[in-house]
């Protein structure tokens, strides 16, 4: 065996010796598991009366230290006594003294563990920690000699004895199927991951901030539905025992909101879970989360300037500003300032692949200008989407600052609004930021038929509704996927951390 071979073996490890090494680790912590239990710890209390998070038990100790800054340089200031709680995180330090590092859901502080303060049979209970175990310390909250603001022990609890290792400190958790299918692992050792899983929430809030404050009324509708109507999909189906008959999960939340503007309510908007039984690949999800708003008396003019003043919004009050910094080998910097440039659909396509759709107003004539320029053709699809293919392999990738795409040949969306003084195109606009599509808009006709054909979801159905008065909508596809799109935008905890 060559020196390079022998490197090689050493630097890529057998994986029954990893799966051995495991399970002896399980094993060592089983085996302090029932220590702690014969000393007549419970290694799984039912309760911990947690009274400050760290970051609280770190600012406690700061606001003494403003207050008391005339106080005698030899005194040591400590807090009253205090009891906090977290995960394990690392441990240093042997004999008499001990360092843990402590890390709750508001951050990491340092748990300060001495032989002489905890007493022998208290501070013996230290060798049967490990990395990973959630322990509850109480005791004041004092900064050490090195300058760390700690809390000094005097009681520790064992909270939940773990029993399976956390991944390498520094290697971090590297195998991508494990972090999307245990996320929960990526959340304990990733700090970007669960800023991200926390800005999510502040994002769907502020979110919802905005449309009541621009008067929209929210709502709540029906998930299981007798005709999966308002999209090209195809659903999820089920059976209604009770019923018996035959129901679907939603693909949009299109027809029930149209019927409460028709109701009479002007402006009305839901945050729901759409699911659509199709493809899976890294930008579409069986499940994901839209928004979805209509407002009465408004058209696509007005539902661009509030989708661009919502996403503004949003990054304004979520990171401080509407310019996202550039995310090295991800993406460059993104302004989502208002206003986004508006483009022509017709003219955009000519600039970047020479296609005019007005002049090949057919399959067979779009089919062959796709095939001179090298775009895929898919057999047997029709001339609206053939077109959006085009848009989406020529178009999308290039729209990585935020753009609006506006007026849509109608046989893309049939049952939309004409455009005055146009023929044949109707008022539709979908936007992209970071080359995904970020939300979509092609209000119904009211001057059209006042029934909405639902045979493109395949259930052979109609859905009748009275006059609709002229109304905007949209549809933001928000949390659409859960890889593809995060890396796209520098969310991606392995590529960004």
């Amino acid at each position: 065996m060559t020196p390079e071979d022998q490197r090689d073996q050493h630097e890529q490890p057998n994986q029954p010796d990893q799966q051995i090494g495991e399970q002896k680790l399980i094993n060592d912590r089983l085996a302090k598991t029932a220590q702690l239990r014969s000393r007549g710890i419970d290694p799984y209390p039912p309760r911990f009366d947690r009274t400050h998070t760290t970051a609280e038990a770190v600012k406690l100790f700061e606001d003494l230290e403003g207050a008391s800054s005339a106080r005698d340089e030899g005194e040591q200031l400590r807090t009253a006594t205090i009891r906090v709680a977290g995960r394990i995180m690392a441990r240093r330090g042997q004999g008499k003294a001990s360092f843990i590092d402590l890390k709750d859901g508001h951050g990491p502080v340092q748990v300060f563990a001495r032989q002489n303060t905890m007493g022998d049979d208290a501070y013996a209970i230290i060798d049967l920690l490990d990395i990973g175990d959630i322990i509850g310390v109480e005791g004041p909250v004092i900064r050490t000699r090195r300058g760390e603001i700690s809390v000094e022990a005097t009681e520790i609890t064992v909270l939940t004895k773990s029993m399976r290792p956390l991944p390498d400190k520094w290697g971090g958790l590297q195998d991508q199927e494990v972090r999307f299918r245990q996320r929960y692992l990526d959340l304990i050792t990733n700090e970007r991951a669960m800023k991200n899983a926390l800005l999510r929430s502040n994002v769907v809030r502020v979110m919802r901030d905005f449309m009541h404050g621009r008067g929209f009324i929210e709502v709540e509708t029906p998930i299981l539905v007798p005709v999966a109507a308002g999209a090209q999909a195809t659903p999820f189906k089920t059976h209604h025992n009770q019923l018996d008959r035959d129901l679907y999960l939603r693909i949009a939340t299109e027809l029930y909101l149209k019927k409460l503007i028709v109701g009479g309510i002007e402006r009305v908007f839901e945050i729901g879970r759409l699911f659509r039984n199709e493809g899976l690949d890294h930008d579409h999800n069986p499940e994901f989360t839209t928004i979805e708003s209509y407002q009465a008396y408004a058209d696509y003019n007005d539902v661009m300037e509030m989708v661009e003043n919502m996403v503004a919004h949003i990054a304004r009050e979520t990171t401080g500003s509407m310019v996202l910094p550039e995310v090295e080998g991800v993406r460059p910097e993104i302004d989502l300032t208002p206003p986004w440039p508006r483009l022509d659909l017709r003219t955009e396509i000519k600039e970047r692949t020479g296609i005019d759709f007005v002049e090949t107003p057919d399959v067979e004539s779009l089919s062959q200008a796709m095939r001179e320029r090298g775009i895929h053709v898919e057999e047997g699809s029709v001339w609206g989407r053939l077109l959006d293919k085009v848009i989406s392999s020529e178009i999308e990738p290039n729209l990585i600052q935020p753009h609006f795409l506006v007026d849509y040949p109608v046989e893309m969306s049939p049952l939309a609004k004409r455009k005055p003084g146009t023929d044949g195109i109707v008022e539709r606009f979908e936007a992209f930021v970071v080359g995904s599509e970020l939300a979509t808009h092609s209000p119904s006709s009211t001057t059209r038929s006042t029934s909405v054909n639902a045979s493109n979801n395949r259930s052979g159905c109609e859905t009748s509704l009275v006059t609709l008065r002229p109304t905007g909508w949209t549809r933001i596809f928000w949390w659409r996927s859960n890889t593809e799109c995060h890396r796209r935008a520098g969310w991606d905890s392995a590529s960004t951390a």
